[in-house]
């Protein structure tokens, strides 16, 4: 699933290509919605909110989330599309540009002062002006028995962070991902860096929590299961952590570095 910092990007693109321009097409391929019709009215903006993305055109906002396969494409009229069309949950184009969403997770259209109904639990978005690291130590630090590794992941603590920066986070403090959160050192601290490292990124499609864009050096645990660690040589360990079988992702750690 693709990690706030790239929903961002995707948001931004989004919003250059449409914001301030007149929908000459709404074609919304969901049966719930198939029936909307925004075209006609001038796109507001286009923003994310952790991992969720919000156009806002009139009274309305069409609310989408990539989910695992989803994602948004921008082309030039009559433009060929890269992936075909029965993918096609969304298309919203203006005169002069057409964007596609394809394979969302989620698509709906709702009243824009009832956006909380969809993004209201999300906790503070960690790409946004507005971010609150205050309200986000209250809320990762509310669980004191639950495990680091499923807190950072939570999107109603921090909405934006996802299994990339949770693997690294953890390697970068020095703590398993089981750990419990009432046992990590300063976890403002960790709350701190985790905003830096997005930030950093926010802006290259090449992530890097090591500082360095070099093939295999991208990550300290990251995908490098088996691979000696960057600082200790000890090879990558590749586990499983989550509240239940059906939402376990993989965790990467150093059981050297990481105690």
């Amino acid at each position: 699933m693709p990690e706030g910092d790239t929903v961002y990007r995707s948001a931004r693109a989004l919003n250059e290509a449409l914001a301030g321009h007149v929908l000459e097409v709404c074609d919304l391929r969901v049966p719930a919605f198939a029936t909307v019709d925004l075209s006609g009215q001038t796109v507001d903006e286009v923003v994310s909110v952790g991992k969720h993305i919000l156009h806002r055109i009139g009274g309305m906002t069409i609310h989408s989330h990539l989910k695992m396969e989803g994602s948004w494409h921008l082309y030039l009229p009559g433009s060929p599309w890269r992936r075909p069309a029965w993918q096609a949950r969304a298309v919203l184009a203006t005169s002069e540009r057409v964007t596609v969403g394809f394979s969302l997770g989620v698509l709906e259209v709702v009243p824009r002062e009832r956006e909380d109904e969809v993004i209201g639990h999300l906790g503070p978005d960690i790409l946004s002006p507005a971010w609150d690291p205050a309200e986000a130590l209250r809320r990762l630090t509310a669980d004191p028995a639950r495990p680091i590794g499923l807190a950072l992941l939570d999107q109603r603590v921090i909405a934006g962070l996802g299994n990339v920066y949770r693997n690294e986070l953890c390697f970068l403090r020095g703590v398993l991902p089981t750990r419990p959160v009432g046992e990590v050192a300063d976890p403002a601290g960790m709350i701190e860096l985790a905003h830096r490292l997005v930030l950093a990124n926010r802006d290259r499609t090449e992530r890097t929590t090591t500082g360095d864009l070099r093939r295999g050096r991208q990550s300290y645990v990251q995908r490098r299961e088996g691979k000696p660690c960057l600082r200790c040589g000890t090879p990558i360990t590749l586990g499983a952590l989550g509240d239940s079988e059906l939402t376990e992702r993989q965790v990467y750690y150093c059981p050297v570095c990481q105690r």
